[in-house]
Order: structure tokens, then C-alpha cells, then sequence
């Protein structure tokens, strides 16, 4: 699973990667990836245009806002699920 923090490295962005990392932690998800993608022709490969943005497996599931941990897991559990 490979999580991506789009964005430009701002504060918010910060925050978002280290919600992300807590949140893989805490669900004990040992093959996932989280990096940072500050590349803005990648960033807006993706159709963001409101930075942070959460990426998982290429499909952007949030943007625009710093979401609270419970959802970040939530959007990791879902996409666990969708994996089968």
C-alpha cells in the first residue's frame, strides 16, 4: 500500500504526513509506504487543487483540509477493504 502526502511541505502538510504515519503505526499495517510528494506538475497529475491531499494506491482520497487521525485510519481501513 503506498500513501502519498501531496503538497508543497507547509506545516499542514507536516501535520498530514505525521497523522499518516501514526495512523499506519496504530493499525499495524507492515507493507505500507508514505511519502511525501512535493512535485507540483505530480500533484497536479492527480487533479488536486487544494493542498494537503492524501493519496492511496494513486486514487486521491481527501484534499483541501488536515483531517483528524480516526480519518485517516478510516481511509486506510476502506481502502484495506477494497484490496479484498
Amino acid at each position: 500500500m503506498k500513501l502519498e502526502i501531496l503538497g508543497s511541505g507547509c506545516a499542514s502538510c507536516q501535520k498530514l504526513y505525521a497523522l499518516t504515519e501514526a495512523a499506519v503505526r496504530d493499525l499495524g499495517v507492515s507493507d505500507a509506504e508514505v511519502v511525501k510528494v512535493e512535485d507540483f506538475p505530480t500533484i497536479m497529475s492527480y487533479g488536486v487543487m487544494s493542498t494537503p491531499a492524501l493519496a492511496i494506491d494513486g486514487k486521491v482520497v481527501m484534499s483541501g483540509k488536515v483531517p483528524s487521525q480516526a480519518e485517516v485510519s478510516a481511509f486506510i481501513t476502506t481502502a484495506l477493504a477494497e484490496q479484498g
